[in-house]
């Protein structure tokens, strides 16, 4: 490995997943701060809510690393979930940095890259398992983890300035029934070399002992589908390939053919299939021709255990999916948690599914079926006696995870911690761990499929209209400004009763529009400009006065 110069910086600067979990994007530097060489760790992306409406993907801003992107040695994968690469195929045009990940991850990249013709553009390096490599002055090896996803690795980043084991996601499952169980050895000899820092996932860190194993839940599911009649729909997460196994295992048991419903299923068993995990499980059955079996001859395995309103599952609840029903005498099984945030439309989606008849079984009352992916506080405790590092930095939390992470890790006799935020630049090395720099780290939204900037006017509009309702004006003037039809008025999201009907309203507005116009002086009636402004300010502070609201107003005026 290459020396160190005086004046070189070990950095650490997460763009993207800490204070949230979701949407990673973590950097390191090293060199000087003039002449820094940078690696990317993980690319992914968060998901729109309530209060982005229409946006459905969040990516990460690389404004800051953009400026800086040829000194970008790589982008490292730690493993294929979408809040670590779904990010990658919308942003790689702006960083154009090689691309490094393990066979598993590297199949669904390049079906990512494939849906934005960037497959041949670029370049991939597919690291087999416990792969060891190296990127300008920073050398680094695989050490195989446990996971909800095949092929979850932490990564040792050592640098002629110490180093680094950055975690990724995380659990320690004894028996994950897919893949290799957690490299301790690999940990331990790193702690014996020396670790500088740890940066660790803390998604549990408030949930005492362990998140449990998949062969517990496999023994679960197996019971709970055998004793299953009917069709039988059991939602999980896609990317969680163990659990996918297991529920092909149990319906097989019972005498029971596959079908997969939704496209990340089918492309998720492809990838599988790829690197040989599903080796040991029968052909899966079309959705065109599942209905040729008998009820209790069929499982459907299907995405949308979320709630989201495009996925499979949905519709299936509401009754519009092509091919696949499923109502009174058949269940659903949910086997995965609900993530915070999406409690109202899960809650929605089982409501219609329970009023088809459907019969529910969810981890609340079947514990058994659902295990978390993130290590819990032994696990947590258990990783740091094995790495024994001398700086703890959480990742992978709000900000409540992190602080808490940091005084877990002091309790743990961790010499340093530091909590970062997203844009935060903490100097590892040399010296002790500080934030020397802060940078922006802001959001980017998917709207409609264009990237656009968080505090774009298209979304700033959308949640003004949403939450205010909208409000048109139209008025037709002849050559000297005299009107000759309107102002003519509509209301959309607005409300109205009984005693002030909505019509009546629209005439009021209009009224009050009219008399405004006729106060106008003859050279004012000669600019449009002036005409739409005074109706957009007369029909504000009327809908303030009736609503107690100012919605969006759009004003028109043609001339005839």
């Amino acid at each position: 490995m290459a020396k160190s110069n005086p004046d070189d910086e070990l950095v650490f600067l997460p763009l993207g997943g800490s204070n949230e979990i979701g949407m990673n994007f973590n950097l390191y530097g090293f060199g000087p701060p003039h002449a820094r060489k940078w690696i990317v760790v993980d690319l992914g992306v968060t998901f729109g809510d309530q209060t982005t409406p229409g946006v459905e993907i969040i990516l990460p801003d690389p404004e800051f690393i953009e400026a800086h992107a040829h000194d970008i040695l790589g982008i490292v994968l730690t493993h294929a979930h979408e809040d670590h690469i779904g990010a990658v195929a919308w942003l790689w045009p702006r960083l154009r940095a090689p691309l490094y990940a393990t066979p598993f991850t590297a199949f669904l990249l390049r079906e990512k890259l494939r849906e934005k013709d960037l497959v041949e553009e670029a370049e991939i390096t597919e690291v087999p398992l416990s792969g060891r490599f190296s990127i300008g002055p920073f050398d680094l090896e695989l050490i195989t983890l446990t996971h909800s996803i095949p092929e979850p690795n932490g990564l040792a980043i050592r640098t002629p300035l110490g180093t680094i084991l950055h975690t990724g996601d995380w659990k320690i499952d004894p028996d994950p029934v897919l893949g290799s169980v957690t490299d301790v050895a690999a940990i331990e000899r790193l702690g014996d070399e020396g670790v500088l820092a740890m940066v660790c996932d803390s998604t549990n860190v408030f949930v005492d002992g362990e998140a449990g194993s998949e062969a517990d839940v496999r023994t679960a599911l197996g019971g709970l589908i055998g004793g299953l009649t009917g069709k039988v729909a059991v939602a999980c997460f896609a990317s969680n390939v163990a659990r996918m196994h297991s529920v092909i295992k149990a319906a097989e048991a019972a005498g029971r053919k596959v079908c997969l419903v939704g496209r990340s299923m089918i492309r998720m068993a492809a990838a599988a299939r790829s690197v040989g995990l599903f080796d040991d499980v029968g052909e899966f059955v079309t959705e065109a021709h599942a209905n040729q079996f008998p009820e209790n001859r069929i499982l459907y395995l299907c995405t949308g255990s979320q709630g989201e309103p495009r996925a499979a599952l949905s519709r299936i609840a509401d009754g519009t999916h092509p091919h696949v029903k499923l109502g009174a005498g058949g269940a659903c099984v949910f086997s995965s948690r609900v993530i915070p945030g999406n409690e109202v439309p899960i809650r929605n989606l089982q409501n219609r599914l329970a009023d088809r008849g459907v019969r529910l079984y969810t981890e609340r009352d079947h514990p058994g079926i659902h295990v978390s992916g993130h290590p819990c506080r032994d696990e947590l405790a258990r990783m740091y006696s094995w790495a024994r590092p001398e700086i703890a930095v959480p990742t992978h939390g709000e900000r409540r995870h992190l602080l808490e992470h940091a005084a877990f890790a002091k309790d743990l006799q961790v010499p340093q911690t530091i909590a970062p935020r997203n844009g935060d630049m903490v100097r590892l090395a040399p010296g002790r761990a500080e934030i020397i720099d802060e940078v922006p780290a802001g959001r980017l939204y998917v709207d409609a499929g264009v990237v656009t900037p968080e505090n774009g006017d298209a979304l700033r509009e959308r949640r003004h209209a949403a939450f205010n309702g909208v409000l048109t004006v139209a008025v037709v003037l002849d050559g000297r400004g005299k009107i000759v039809s309107g102002p003519q008025v509509r209301a959309l999201g607005l409300p109205a009763d009984a005693d002030y009907p909505m019509d009546e309203v629209l005439d009021d507005l209009a009224g009050e529009a009219e008399t405004a116009m006729k106060r106008l002086s003859g050279d004012d009636r000669e600019l449009d400009h002036v005409i739409e402004q005074t109706l957009s300010r007369v029909v504000k502070k009327a809908s303030q006065r009736i609503w107690g609201r100012r919605p969006m107003v759009e004003t028109t005026v043609l001339r005839v």
